[in-house]
């Protein structure tokens, strides 16, 4: 039988940048102001962060988030990341706020909102490449 070896980068398989915890912390002191510009209520937000308990998000919100998992440092990258191509596809920010929670056709006549309030990762990466294929990143 031969032998299992793990393969070297290329460009079909490159290296993955780790999320540091300061960018991690970046994210986090950003992500309960992002939530507010949503509408996004504290039920809801335990829910995108992975479900985060109540206690545990009133705490991060006036403390600070401390030491990230893996995770839910995924979450917050594609929470970002939503936040930023929603504010490439929308000129006034504004708009760009009121359509996480509009129906869309893409979703089946779900809002992004409740498209990632399913609350598997997978959810949140689903609306950041609708946002993505949308504004032409591919």
């Amino acid at each position: 039988m031969p032998e299992l070896r793990l393969l070297d980068s290329s460009p079909a398989l490159p290296e993955r940048p780790a999320i540091t915890d300061a960018e991690a912390a970046a994210m986090a002191r950003a992500v309960p102001n992002l939530f507010k510009r949503w509408g996004v209520t504290d039920g809801q937000a335990c829910v995108l962060l992975g479900g985060l308990s109540p206690r545990t998000w009133a705490r991060w919100k006036s403390d600070g988030a401390g030491r990230l998992p893996r995770d839910l440092k995924a979450r917050l990258s594609n929470l970002m990341g939503i936040h930023k191509a929603l504010r490439l596809i929308f000129r006034e920010p504004e708009r760009g706020y009121a359509w996480v929670a509009k129906p869309n056709a893409a979703f089946g006549g779900c809002s992004a909102l409740e498209v990632m309030l399913d609350g598997e990762l997978t959810d949140l990466m689903r609306v950041r490449r609708y946002l993505d294929a949308e504004r032409g990143a591919w």
